[in-house]
């Protein structure tokens, strides 16, 4: 039987190898982020990277199984985007919330961020090109669609969805106190503490003053500062201040989970999986809606989602927000979207790798 220090010895070996494997990778992707350039090609190709995962989640084995592929490749991927050409990443701040933590998963480490304090500021300011992507939620399963999200998609025709990114959504209780029992005050943002009653109750911390903050983020800053204090917060949060996680998933609904979506001015290729968005105003007519939605049946394209939504005028009308199979390109989604008498207008917002 080996020693430890002989297995350590081989994987030193093995790090070896791995790491000049990598950089003869980047050697390349380097190369391709030059003829990207001339070529005037997004950096971000959502669907090769797709492409990649499939492919070596086919060849998984071992230790290696498919979460871990991900995991290891989603952060080669981000270094790869950032040598081909670093781009700033502005997402929905302050940093350490969960659309920071979406943003992380998708661009990495070494991404260039800018956080802002609204959705609408992240649109704004993919419009004035000051960033090339953007992170913003568009829908929680529990709390519905983002409707601010989806009124700036309408208004800003030339920001696309580039990608969408599905997230679990877990609070951990962070403290440096070593018992709850010496905990003295919990910070939090008010949506946050009030999904966690269970826990509260079950630990006997229903009691303890609760002091309201802006974000959960802001929360794990101020018990980074008092070491009696708790927050209720995100894991990248509680990593962001080095608060020690004393509980991780405290909330009462483990299912939960949020998408978001990724936001840039370029139109994706068509991937193996794809699925399409769009606003779509019927005429003022009896029985709108329904031949609208004959129209996709006819063309047999599924429907995968449908919202209305108020155009906030004075005369009260909707408008309607789709998802669906397809790419924006393929012949029964093009009868669909420019097809003759139609009784509706259509903004498309973007056709990308579906992640559900």
């Amino acid at each position: 039987m080996k020693r430890i220090g002989e297995c350590r010895r081989e994987i030193d070996k093995i790090d070896d190898e791995i790491l000049n494997l990598l950089n003869k990778r980047m050697e390349f992707v380097k190369e391709i982020g030059a003829l990207k350039h001339s070529e005037k090609q997004p950096i971000y190709r959502p669907d090769r990277e797709r492409e990649i995962l499939d492919r070596l989640k086919c060849q998984s084995g071992g230790f290696m199984k498919n979460g871990a592929i991900e995991a290891v490749y989603s952060e080669i991927f981000a270094v790869s985007r950032n040598i081909e050409l670093p781009e700033k990443i502005a997402f929905l701040g302050p940093e350490g919330t969960y659309s920071h933590q979406a943003a992380r998963s998708r661009f990495g480490a070494q991404g260039s961020y800018l956080a802002l304090n609204s959705i609408e500021a992240v649109f704004q300011v993919l419009a004035n090109k000051e960033a090339k992507y953007g992170v913003v939620p568009i829908e929680n399963n529990t709390e519905g669609v983002v409707g601010i999200t989806l009124d700036c998609l309408g208004k800003h025709e030339d920001i696309k969805i580039a990608a969408e990114i599905y997230m679990d959504i877990h609070h951990s209780f962070v403290t440096f106190a070593e018992d709850v029992q010496d905990v003295k005050v919990i910070y939090s943002h008010p949506q946050g503490y009030n999904q966690c009653r269970q826990f509260l109750d079950t630990h006997l911390l229903s009691g303890i003053e609760f002091i309201p903050a802006k974000s959960t983020s802001e929360a794990a800053k101020m018990a980074s500062e008092d070491k009696n204090a708790a927050a209720i917060c995100s894991y990248i949060a509680a990593k962001l201040y080095n608060v020690p996680i004393l509980f991780s998933k405290i909330e009462d609904n483990l299912a939960n989970r949020t998408r978001f979506v990724v936001l840039s001015d370029f139109k994706n290729a068509k991937g193996v999986k794809n699925k399409t968005s769009i606003l779509a105003k019927t005429y003022d007519k009896p029985g709108g809606l329904l031949a609208l939605l004959q129209i996709f049946n006819d063309a047999k394209i599924n429907l995968t989602k449908l919202e209305s939504r108020p155009t906030k005028g004075r005369d009260f009308k909707r408008v309607f927000y789709l998802d669906f199979e397809g790419y924006i390109d393929d012949e029964n989604v093009q009868s669909v979207l420019n097809g003759k008498g139609k009784n509706y207008d259509i903004i498309w917002l973007g056709s990308y790798i579906s992640e559900d």
